[in-house]
């Protein structure tokens, strides 16, 4: 682990601040799976960032649990309206990331966020921090105040 320096990983750590480190590892943190061996966490702990497109066209993230699947049924009685996952051209498009190092923070076009519940059972989370190997540590209240989203039970179940 060590500071970040790519570029995308830079940007994040501007938004955020000092009050957050922005780190790199040498190995991939683009799947919960890979950033839990890398950060030496649980799954769980790993806040993937997952795009949809609504049928409105417009993007909703939906940041979850790294052991969750996302119940698209839930997400889309939130919403109220249909929802389809997202492509690789309408992520970077909708966030300015690729699949895999997209950040919780990344609404460029101001999507909807919904927040797993089950991030709340941990202390510290884990999140993609704009590169698939960059990542920052933060609190669940720290995510719901970044993004602005809303906590609900999006997790299969």
């Amino acid at each position: 682990m060590k500071p970040a320096t790519a570029i995308s990983a830079l940007k994040i750590q501007a938004v955020l601040g000092e009050a957050f480190d922005v780190v790199e590892f040498e190995a991939s943190t683009r799947t919960s799976e890979d950033a839990a061996a890398a950060i030496g966490c649980k799954v769980a702990e790993i806040a993937k960032s997952l795009v949809f497109k609504a049928a409105s066209g417009r993007p909703v993230l939906v940041i979850a649990s790294g052991t969750n699947r996302v119940d698209e049924k839930k997400v889309r009685a939130l919403i109220g309206e249909k929802i389809a996952r997202a492509d690789a051209d309408f992520v970077r498009e909708a966030t300015g990331y690729a699949i895999g190092g997209v950040p919780p923070i990344a609404h460029a076009t101001a999507p909807l966020v919904l927040i797993d519940s089950d991030l709340e059972a941990f202390a510290t989370i884990w999140a993609a921090a704009g590169t698939p190997n960059a990542v920052f540590r933060l609190t669940p209240a720290d995510l719901v105040r970044l993004t602005g989203g809303q906590v609900a039970d999006v997790a299969k179940r």
